[in-house]
């Protein structure tokens, strides 16, 4: 760690009851980064003092939450090319420490099992219908319909350990999955729900490309345009493009924040709220 005594001397000034003195204590800190996470965690698991962890509390979230934007803003800027990885940066939000690499090592467990299957001869529907079996059926994975609005439906960290989640998560995991198989599988921004389009990749028509559509909230469910269509009427929504075609791994991410922005309104965490519409104004940036 650089600067060592430095730091040392900045955390023992941590419960200074000058205010003025705090803050640029806090500042300095903060501007360490990364670096000083586990030194801080350390002292706060020795202190006895409910002001010293509280303040400690506060700089580490503070740094990690710096360090979600900056790789969001990353993520978003460099073109968002992968989904999953976009959906990890939102699951550091809440999980600063997860092992990332297991939930890439859950989601290839999965893959695996998929392709010891998957014959080259294999129709789209048949394909599809395989990735059901194994999804929803081998491994248990379903839509979390008795507590939907849990902010844990959106995490999906979360969501491969419970087995449960919401229409984007499970997409998310689905598409990824398919992606993985060299299955064109790819998510449909649809107010009010999120679906997945089977493409045909020769088609430049990105609305005519979509063979058919995939309800992975409802355990891969197949459904056809005409069935948007109605949806659609029950909702009272003019028809338009976005809804029918394939959307960009940005807007997938948006919707994830839009989603945990609605859930923790509901549960009154401001803070979460108004730290969220700071990850939406990242991926606002531009359009």
């Amino acid at each position: 760690m650089k600067n060592f005594a430095e730091i040392d001397a900045l955390v023992r000034l941590l419960d200074d009851p000058d205010e003025e003195v705090f803050k640029h204590v806090e500042e300095r800190l903060i501007n360490y980064g990364s670096e000083v996470v586990s030194y801080l965690e350390n002292v706060w698991e020795k202190s006895l003092d409910t002001i010293m962890q509280d303040r400690i509390e506060n700089i580490v979230h503070t740094i990690q939450f710096n360090n979600v934007k900056l790789d969001l803003s990353l993520w978003y800027q460099s073109g968002a090319f992968d989904l999953l990885q976009g959906a990890l940066i939102i699951n550091r939000y809440q999980y600063p420490d997860l092992d990332e690499q297991h939930v890439i090592n859950q989601i290839e467990d999965i893959k695996r099992e998929i392709w010891m299957s998957l014959q080259y001869e294999m129709s789209s529907i048949e394909k599809i219908k395989l990735i059901n079996h194994v999804f929803y059926t081998q491994f248990g994975f379903s839509g979390n319909t008795k507590n939907h609005h849990d902010p844990q439906n959106s995490y999906i960290s979360q969501v491969l350990d419970s087995k449960r989640g919401n229409q984007i998560s499970l997409a998310i995991i689905y598409a990824t999955l398919a992606q993985k198989l060299d299955i064109p599988v790819y998510g449909v921004n649809l107010p009010q729900h999120f679906i997945l389009g089977y493409i045909d990749e020769t088609n430049p028509d990105k609305e005519k490309a979509v063979l058919f559509y995939i309800n992975a909230f409802n355990k891969g469910a197949i459904f056809g345009k005409h069935d948007v269509d109605q949806f659609l009427r029950q909702l009272n929504l003019e028809p338009q493009p976005g809804f029918y075609a394939p959307c960009s791994n940005a807007e997938i991410v948006r919707r994830i924040i839009r989603n945990l922005v609605s859930a923790y309104e509901n549960l009154g965490a401001a803070e979460k709220v108004a730290e969220l519409k700071e990850l939406q104004e990242i991926l606002s940036e531009g359009i």
